[in-house]
């Protein structure tokens, strides 16, 4: 099946058990929501999945993307897209030079990548912004900034590792909505964690808890 499965994934610490045995199917445009407190394992499940998890913990069980098991593959090779706290702009770049990064190697013709990343910013209400610095964006355009990044990469999967968290409240909501809108229309199966009952109320979906 198209989607994002977690097959009896189980993560260990020091021999003491921290996440599972969990088993998922997150269909294509589904915000599946994982809740619990900290030092839960809710940030170390979503480093499984991407493939990032740390030497320290032990894991076991499968990862499939889209049919294909990617349990054994680099992050790079993965095809899943992950969104922190912090929005990771790299500030040595343009806007347009940070979503630039994000596009696949084949797109090489300067005036496509410059057309891509113009018309991804005027779809997210940014247009004309891609020569700013990103010090200049506020909190709530750099996230979108982020997202696009992510997007442009073209995942089969998208992670959120609590990528609200650090919003104020007017922001959050309408960030919340314009990431949870590009994941529906793009199909993407979506795993979230976070510590916020309002973040997984907005997500809609089901809500998985451990700890």
């Amino acid at each position: 099946m198209r989607g994002l499965v977690l097959d009896d994934v189980a993560i260990t610490l020091d021999a003491r058990p921290l996440v599972g045995p969990l088993s998922l199917d997150v269909a294509p445009g589904e915000v599946v929501t994982v809740m619990g407190p900290s030092g839960s394992g809710k940030s170390t499940l979503l480093a499984y999945v991407g493939g990032f998890l740390a030497k320290a913990f032990a894991a076991r069980g499968r990862v499939l993307v889209d049919d294909l098991d990617v349990t054994g593959m680099p992050p790079e090779k993965r095809a899943v897209g992950i969104l922190f706290q912090d929005d990771l702009l790299f500030p040595h770049l343009t806007v347009g030079g940070n979503l630039a990064f994000g596009l696949r190697a084949g797109v090489r013709e300067a005036s496509r990548r410059r057309a891509i990343v113009e018309e991804a910013l005027a779809q997210a209400g940014l247009a004309g912004f891609a020569d700013r610095d990103p010090a200049t964006l506020s909190g709530g355009q750099r996230a979108r900034v982020a997202l696009l990044r992510t997007l442009l990469a073209e995942p089969r999967a998208l992670l959120l590792d609590e990528p609200f968290g650090k919003l104020d409240a007017a922001l959050r909501q309408d960030v919340r909505a314009f990431v949870f809108a590009r994941a529906r229309d793009r199909g993407l199966p979506t795993l979230m964690v976070t510590h916020d009952a309002e973040d997984a109320r907005a997500a809609g979906g089901r809500v998985v808890e451990v700890g």
